[in-house]
C-alpha cells in the first residue's frame, strides 16, 4: 500500500504513479496572481501587527505606568512638530489604522474583494502619509507601497492600457 492509497484499497486499483504526480502538482500550484495578493496579505498584516498594533499596545503600559508624554517623546522624533507633541494621540490612532490594515489582510487572505479595496485604500493613505511622519514613515512607505505594487499587479497583470 502506497502514501496515497486509503487504508484497505487494493494497489491495482490506485491511480498510476504520474497521475498521482498531476493531481499534486495541480493542488500546489497557486497562480501568481494569488501569490502576489498572499505576498501583499502578509506584508499589511505584518505592518498593522508590528508597526501599528504595538504602538498602541505601547500606549496601555505607559499610561498604567504613569510615564509622562515628555518622557516617551524623547525617544521618538517625526518631521512635525506636532506629532512630536502629541505622541500619545498618535498612539491611540496607530491602534485604529493597525485594526484596518489588519482587517484588510484577513480579506485579502480570504480571497475578498472589501480586502482588495481596503488595501489599496490604505496603502495608498499610508504613502501619503508617511512624508509627514519621517523618519518613520520611510519603513511605512516601503512596505505599503510593495504591497500597493503587488496589488495592482496581481489584479491587472499584463493588460493592456488600450
Amino acid at each position: 500500500m502506497g502514501l496515497l492509497e486509503p487504508p484497505g484499497w487494493p494497489a491495482e486499483s490506485c491511480a498510476p504513479r504520474q497521475l498521482r504526480r498531476k493531481i499534486i502538482r495541480q493542488r500546489n500550484s497557486r497562480s501568481p496572481a494569488k501569490r502576489q495578493i498572499g505576498w501583499a496579505a502578509v506584508l499589511q498584516l505584518l505592518q498593522g501587527i508590528l508597526m501599528e498594533g504595538l504602538p498602541f499596545l505601547g500606549l496601555g503600559f505607559v499610561l498604567a505606568l504613569g510615564i509622562n508624554s515628555e518622557t516617551v517623546s524623547r525617544g521618538f522624533s517625526f518631521i512635525v512638530a506636532f506629532f512630536n507633541e502629541h505622541l500619545f494621540l498618535m498612539m491611540a490612532m496607530s491602534g485604529l489604522f493597525a485594526a484596518r490594515r489588519i482587517l484588510a489582510s484577513i480579506g485579502l487572505l480570504k480571497n475578498r474583494m472589501w480586502g482588495y479595496a481596503l488595501s489599496v485604500i490604505n496603502c495608498s493613505v499610508a504613502l501619503v502619509l508617511m512624508i509627514f511622519m519621517l523618519p518613520a514613515g520611510i519603513a511605512d512607505g516601503i512596505r505599503s507601497g510593495a504591497a500597493l505594487l503587488l496589488l495592482l499587479v496581481a489584479r491587472y497583470g499584463k493588460t493592456a492600457i488600450h
